[in-house]
């Protein structure tokens, strides 16, 4: 039965019972899932689905004929192909899933585009959203005592922050994996004498001042301590590398390899939420943002991102950790099948690829499904809020929940609905 406004007044003057639009009974009941952490792999610039996850028929940029830039290859999964460059990922599709059917409408700014896919909300001129890593931090928080609950490995910006939440839920972060965070290291001039020193005359102020009214005073106060927590040999230790093999270390790759074998430490150690950004070691001078002859050499982006992310999950799966975390490669947009005129491709968000891995989810080697040229969904439409959703419910965090900014409720996903097929 549908009513209108006017009716639906109408029947409550009159005291009669509005009908049940959706009962208890009808409503979709909650998934929740048992992932501990959540390894976030950042490529920024804009990876191209039809170059990598969602391979479509062959292209020809001298000829301007729309397609795809690479062969297809098949997978461990009937009826899911990769791109040629994704050999390693091929061969571990049944613990994965491509999620080919991911949108928004952000594809002209880069930086508008990062804050949706970090936030899964529009810029808001009121409001500082929170990230998905410090929603995570808020509601789950370290594994364990002494570890940070959320490290970033690359450079620090507001999209990857706490938001309204505050300092309490932001993130340590680190960009040169040979060294750890320069925040926990002190001055070549401060021995451990004169940090003891510093530490008792801090605490000194803290007894003989007043008591913080300000929770934002508190949230930095806490923050501050946590650091001092962090800053010894226990936690430094998880940054040495070089005492993993260098078999394994190789399997890894360069740069970006050595974040992601990093991020398996950290999960070790206690950490919850790590992002990892491949958009500091541009191989091909463009990165994922493909223009013009930015495409010559995106192949040697892909190929790192397999070696890199194929040894991660092999990695996590052999110190049982595979079903425990949960791996999330995102960027800002995807790419169209068009070839602009150097040869490279644009922005496109109307259809996109997002890849999850591991976690304990039903993976299905890919979900959702575009047209004959990656352009347009045709099958099971993801939004962004849907995604965050996916990835929060297998945390067994509630994606319908309210957080606060002040008095204001603001809920955890605007509205989006985890993928229900991805939970057993």
């Amino acid at each position: 039965m549908n009513i209108n406004r006017r009716q639906a007044l109408a029947i409550a003057a009159s005291g009669a019972v509005l009908p049940t639009i959706a009962s208890a009974e009808s409503a979709p009941t909650r998934v929740a899932g048992k992932a501990e952490h959540v390894i976030s792999i950042w490529l920024g610039g804009g990876m191209g689905q039809i170059d990598t996850f969602d391979p479509k028929r062959k292209g020809d940029p001298k000829t301007k004929k729309a397609g795809a830039y690479y062969d297809p290859i098949e997978t461990s999964v009937d009826g899911v192909q990769l791109c040629e460059h994704l050999p390693k990922m091929a061969k571990l599709m049944e613990t994965v899933t491509a999620v080919r059917s991911v949108h928004h409408d952000v594809i002209d700014e880069h930086a508008a585009a990062t804050n949706r896919m970090h936030t899964g909300r529009e810029i808001s001129g009121t409001v500082t959203y929170p990230s998905l890593g410090s929603i995570v931090t808020h509601e789950r928080g370290a594994v364990h005592d002494g570890a940070p609950p959320y490290v970033l490995i690359g450079y620090p910006n507001v999209t990857r922050g706490p938001g309204f939440l505050g300092a309490k839920d932001s993130y340590l972060y680190l960009t040169d994996t040979g060294q750890g965070p320069a925040g926990l290291s002190r001055p070549d001039g401060i021995t451990s004498n004169r940090q003891a020193r510093r530490e008792k005359f801090l605490t000194a102020l803290k007894q003989s001042g007043k008591a913080f009214a300000d929770q934002k005073m508190s949230d930095y106060d806490a923050a501050i301590e946590q650091s001092l927590k962090l800053s010894g040999p226990e936690f430094g230790g998880v940054f040495q590398l070089d005492s993993e093999p260098d078999r394994l270390r190789n399997q890894y790759g360069g740069e970006f390899g050595q974040r992601c074998l990093l991020s398996r430490r950290l999960v070790q150690r206690g950490v919850r939420f790590i992002e990892v950004s491949h958009n500091l070691n541009f191989l091909n001078g463009a990165g994922w943002d493909v223009h013009n002859a930015g495409i010559l050499n995106q192949h040697q982006l892909i190929r790192e991102l397999d070696d890199a992310v194929s040894a991660l999950i092999t990695d996590l799966h052999n110190n049982r950790l595979l079903d425990k975390t949960l791996i999330v490669i995102t960027t800002e947009f995807g790419r169209p099948p068009e070839f602009d005129s150097g040869g490279g491709r644009g922005h496109h968000g109307r259809a996109f690829s997002c890849v999850l891995a591991g976690g304990g989810l039903n993976h299905c080697g890919a979900y959702g499904v575009t047209d004959e040229l990656a352009k347009t969904i045709v099958e099971d439409p993801v939004s962004i809020p849907d995604f965050f959703a996916t990835i929060c419910a297998a945390l067994n965090i509630d994606p319908a929940k309210n957080l606060y900014d002040g008095d204001r409720p603001v809920p955890i996903t605007d509205r989006g609905r985890p993928i229900r097929s991805l939970f057993s």
